[in-house]
């Protein structure tokens, strides 16, 4: 009886084969179907790196770096990057040249400014095509500028649950004068539910007890986004208006 032997599977052919399993596109094949902006976060950083290593395929790795992308304040060095499992340092030097291009040529340095719920947008849209509901908090300072974005829970398909406790704990770490928070609904509808509307409650007298105001919950969709408080203002104290210098 002959013996059988098997060769090792690359973590390339373990992402091909994982995907046409689920039926999903490819990284490249959505972004050329659908557009950058369809894309999420660790799908973009998918096409940056594009392979994974021995450890690890390509889609772990990604999301190992967006995990790590997303608590950094600011632009991260080559020796916190390699810190991270799998990113070695040719792919280490890749994505640190991407992030430094887009802060030379799309963000120019500066502060981004919030005076509007469609300010806030485009920072979020990563939101809008995710199969999971993401409930994130924006934190700002007294000019309205972006402190940082939290995620604060990833839920099921269509709900996940926050409590003002942990809602606030990430405003206090950063100072933040007012906040923003925003969710998605992966069915695309941006209308609010009833839970919508009780939750935003809640959060706006949490923060008139941590006199940390407020200001918007912002609900992403595929096809577009509402402004809960353009629908009902009576709930916030404050509007988008930067304190006076």
């Amino acid at each position: 009886m002959s013996s059988t032997s098997f060769l090792p599977v690359s973590p390339d052919l373990t992402e091909n084969l994982y995907l046409a399993s689920n039926k999903k596109l490819l990284p490249r094949e959505k972004m050329e179907k659908m557009g950058a902006s369809a894309m999420s976060n660790e799908e973009l950083l998918a096409l940056i790196l594009g392979s994974g290593c021995q450890d690890c395929d390509v889609f772990e790795l990604s999301r190992n770096l967006a995990v790590f992308l997303s608590e950094e304040t600011e632009m991260p060095t080559l020796q916190k990057l390699r810190q991270i499992r799998g990113l070695g340092r040719a792919k280490a030097t890749q994505v640190l040249a991407c992030l430094e291009l887009s802060g030379r040529y799309i963000l120019s340095g500066s502060a981004m400014y919030v005076g509007s719920p469609e300010d806030i947008v485009s920072r979020l849209s990563f939101m809008k095509y995710e199969p999971q509901e993401h409930f994130v908090l924006v934190t700002l300072d007294s000019a309205n500028h972006v402190i940082r974005v939290h995620e604060l829970t990833r839920g099921l398909v269509n709900r996940t649950p926050v409590h003002p406790r942990e809602a606030f704990v990430k405003a206090i770490e950063d100072r933040a004068v007012s906040v923003i928070f925003a969710h998605n609904h992966p069915s695309g509808e941006t209308t609010p539910s009833d839970d919508d509307i009780n939750v935003t409650r809640v959060l706006c007298a949490s923060g008139r007890i941590l006199k940390i105001p407020v200001l918007d919950h912002i609900i992403m969709g595929k096809c577009g986004h509402t402004s809960i408080c353009r629908m009902f203002p009576e709930y916030f104290e404050k509007a988008f208006s930067p304190e006076s210098e």
